[in-house]
């Protein structure tokens, strides 16, 4: 899956423009908080939320900064991920 990225934030959208996956993670004085993460029910069990995280995760390594991760999901994937605790 193609994401689009822009600061504090990763999506996708289908060939129709819709919205089908997305990842929020504002940043402020070095922390970005992993606010929302969404998949669309026709994604669902294809590993799109884990690789939501990932990207994000990769995004605040490169721009130097902590994670808190306040969504469900992040907390989760960062529990399964000790590799990334390093960002916590």
């Amino acid at each position: 899956m193609d994401f689009i990225k822009e600061p504090g934030r990763i999506y996708a959208q289908d060939e129709s423009g819709k919205l089908v996956a997305e990842i929020d993670f504002p940043s402020r004085n070095g922390l970005a908080a992993i606010t929302h993460t969404f998949v669309d029910d026709s994604l669902r069990g294809h590993g799109i939320a884990s690789q939501l995280v990932s990207a994000a995760v990769d995004q605040i390594r490169t721009d130097g900064m902590k994670a808190r991760p306040i969504c469900s999901y992040a907390s989760k994937w960062f529990s399964a991920h000790p590799e990334a605790s390093d960002l916590l």
